[in-house]
Parts: structure tokens; sequence; C-alpha cells
């Protein structure tokens, strides 16, 4: 079974590419949905986030709404606004977000090999988060929203992958958001077999964003095994919807933290109770880390500048050396008593997206008592974690540019 493979993708017609393509369901909330898609009628949120069709105070999770999502795709597809590709594909899909550019892959990533960890994991998942994405998977028959996969590049695979993209693009299209989305389609069949191989060659493949989604196709094929138990492995319900990027093409940003209080500390002895860990430096501007072991801190009115001592970072835990880690485990945890990040509400998350002035904002306005700006974690230290088999710390990380969900979608047969 090979690890990936091309497929036949549903995907817009090209004149209508511009009007269905949509941020991906999950970072919107419903509220800004129904403002995005004010005369989009045929925008690619009324399938992903169904419930802006529906009375405002519909419960997104309820059956209607997974039903309304099925009959907009259904229409969308009785239409012609979005079409099959008559014979299986891959398709390459460029990025471009100010001067960043990253150029990757859609294909159909192998079930059996996820579940054998040879598409690697960094992230638990919630059974309510999941549940949500196997209703949808079921309510569609198709797989709709791209998982973020990452490979250590290959010389062999970006030569073909550029070829491609010499050709004349399939879509193009500038977001309302800034962000470039081109899509090439490709049919050369010498190219596809090459590209199978490469890819079949490889260790493994790395998940960067997209775990729910994974988790969820993986438990909608292990439910259709058992119904079909003559099934081949090749059927296209054993394989999910993927978009892969080579490593060095990756961006990641800063992923920050915001603290609703210093844990009944005064200003000063907070700052002396971080000095044990921290050596500590006053600032006249804002403070972007530019290395590991750097932050930034923000309390109103005054920036500083703390740098982790050097014996506080573990040698070879390739968790606990991480700076999201080492600052939990050396100040957020000991000092201001928040134990669980992923649960406490003393603690709020801010993607580097959103720039310091964000930080600076929550601070001033009192919602917030001290802020964080973080150096971004690495994708080498993402592979170092799920090569051994555990997971990232909360809000580690923040990829940049975002995947278009509607762009191509991958019909269970």
């Amino acid at each position: 079974m090979s690890l990936i493979r091309p497929f036949t993708g549903l995907r817009p017609m090209p004149r209508r590419a511009a009007e269905v393509i949509a941020p991906p369901y999950d970072v919107l909330s419903t509220e800004e949905a129904r403002l995005r898609v004010q005369g989009k009628s045929w925008s690619f949120l009324h399938i992903s986030k169904p419930e802006i069709d529906l009375p405002v105070g519909t419960d997104p999770h309820s059956p209607a709404v997974y039903a309304k999502g099925k009959e907009n795709f259904q229409k969308m597809i009785k239409e012609g606004v979005l079409a099959r590709d008559p014979e299986p594909c891959y398709y390459v899909y460029r990025l471009i977000m100010g001067a960043h550019q990253q150029t990757g892959i859609v294909a159909a990533a192998s079930i059996r090999a996820y579940d054998a960890n040879r598409v690697r994991k960094h992230e638990f998942t919630r059974p309510d988060k999941e549940d949500d994405r196997v209703r949808q998977i079921e309510a569609l028959n198709a797989q709709t929203g791209p998982v973020f996969l990452t490979y250590r590049h290959a010389s062999a695979v970006e030569e073909i992958v550029d070829r491609v993209t010499l050709g004349t693009a399939d879509v193009d299209i500038d977001a309302d958001d800034g962000v470039q989305h081109t899509l090439w389609v490709m049919r050369d069949s010498h190219q596809i077999d090459a590209i199978t191989g490469l890819f079949d060659s490889m260790d493994c493949l790395y998940i960067a964003d997209g775990h729910h989604r994974s988790a969820a196709a993986s438990r909608v094929a292990a439910a259709w095994r058992a119904k079909y138990p003559q099934s081949t492995g090749n059927e296209s319900f054993n394989y999910f919807l993927a978009v892969i990027f080579p490593d060095n093409q990756m961006q990641i940003l800063d992923y920050n933290r915001v603290l609703k209080d210093l844990n009944s500390l005064s200003r000063a002895s907070f700052l002396q109770a971080i000095e044990s860990a921290f050596t500590v430096k006053v600032e006249s501007t804002m403070v972007k880390p530019g290395r590991t072991g750097e932050f930034g801190m923000y309390m109103k009115g005054q920036w500083y500048r703390l740098n982790i001592k050097p014996e506080r970072i573990p040698a070879s835990d390739p968790v606990r050396r991480l700076d999201v880690s080492l600052l939990q485990d050396n100040l957020i945890a000991p000092v201001l008593g928040i134990d669980d990040p992923r649960r406490d509400k003393r603690i709020d998350f801010v993607g580097g997206i959103r720039g310091l002035k964000e930080l600076v904002r929550r601070v001033d306005s009192g919602e917030m008592a001290c802020a964080f700006s973080m150096y971004p974690t690495s994708i080498a230290d993402l592979m170092a974690v799920a090569d051994a088999g555990q997971v990232l710390p909360p809000k580690s990380t923040w990829f940049e540019p975002k995947l278009a969900d509607g762009l191509v979608s991958h019909v269970l047969d």
C-alpha cells in the first residue's frame, strides 16, 4: 500500500474558485463566518460551518447542522460549482504570504500508514472534536478539510514540483486575507508514478496541523472496514486528504502567552521570584526574541528581556527543552501557579500573526496582567518530538499561511 496516492479531486470550476475557497473551519467562530459569507452564496463555509444557514443559537454539533452541510455540498455539485476530475491526479499547491512562499502536493495519504505511525503525530486529540469531524465526513461522504503534513525535503520531489509549476496554473486566487493560493493539476502519469515512488521511499510523514481530521478519518475507515470485511485496502476510505510541504519551506510563527494575574504577587516580588531561573533585563522597546531560550515579557508600561539560565535547559529531553516548556516549567507553573495551561482560565494564547502590539493591548486594557513573547518552535523540534513518540505542549506551534478549505476535496467511494 502506497504512503500516498493520486485521487480524483472534487474542486471548484476555475471561474468559481474565488467564490468558493474559505478559511479552515476551525479558525473562524460561527459569528465571524456569518459575516464572512454575506453576499457569498457559494462560499465553502456553507459546508464547513453550515450552522450559519440555520437560526442563530443553533448547536453547531446538532444533527440538523450536518444535514445542512450535506444539503449545501450536494447543491454545489448539482449546480456545477464543484466538479470531480475524471482521472486520479496529484495537485501542486502554492501559498504565498508576503515574502514567504511554500509549495506542496495535495494527495490522498494512507490511513494504514497513519495507524502504524508512519504518519507521525505530536498532539493529543479531544474526543468531542474527533466526533465532530467524524460526523462531518459521514454526512458528506467526503473529506473536505486537508491535513497539513510535512516531510524531510527531497530534491527529487521538488524537481518534479518545479516542472509542474512552469505550466499554466489551473487556479490562481488572491484571497481577502492577502494570501495567494495557486493550484496546478499534475496529470502526467510519469510524474504521478515518480511522486508516488519517491514518497514510498520515505520513512515517514509528519502531521503539522490536522490531528483531529486525521484521527477522524482513521475512525471512519475502521468503521467501514468492519462493515465491509471484504475490502482490499485500496478503497478511498482508507486514505485521507492531505497537503504535504517540505520541511525547509514551513513557516512556524511564535505562539505567545498572556496571563490574567501575578498570582497575588506584587510586581517587585514577581520579578524577584523569576530571577532564580532567568536573567532579567529592562528594555525600552518591544521584545521579539531572536533565539531559543530568550523571552520577551510585558507588564503595563514596561518590557523586559528574559534569558533562561543554561543549567535550567534539559540536555536530551525533546519536549522539556522547548521554549514553551522552559517558560511553563520555570515560571508559569512555579511562580504563577498555572500547572495545566490546557484548562486553566488564567492563561490565554495569542498567535504571532497578531503581532506584539496585541500583547500590549491586552495588558494595557487591564484584561491581562502580563504577556510573554516567544521564539517560534522549529520544525526540527516538532519532528524530534514526533520521532520520540511524545507530544508537544499545548499551543506550541502557529503555522502560517493557512490552507484553504474547498480548493480540493476527497470523495469516499
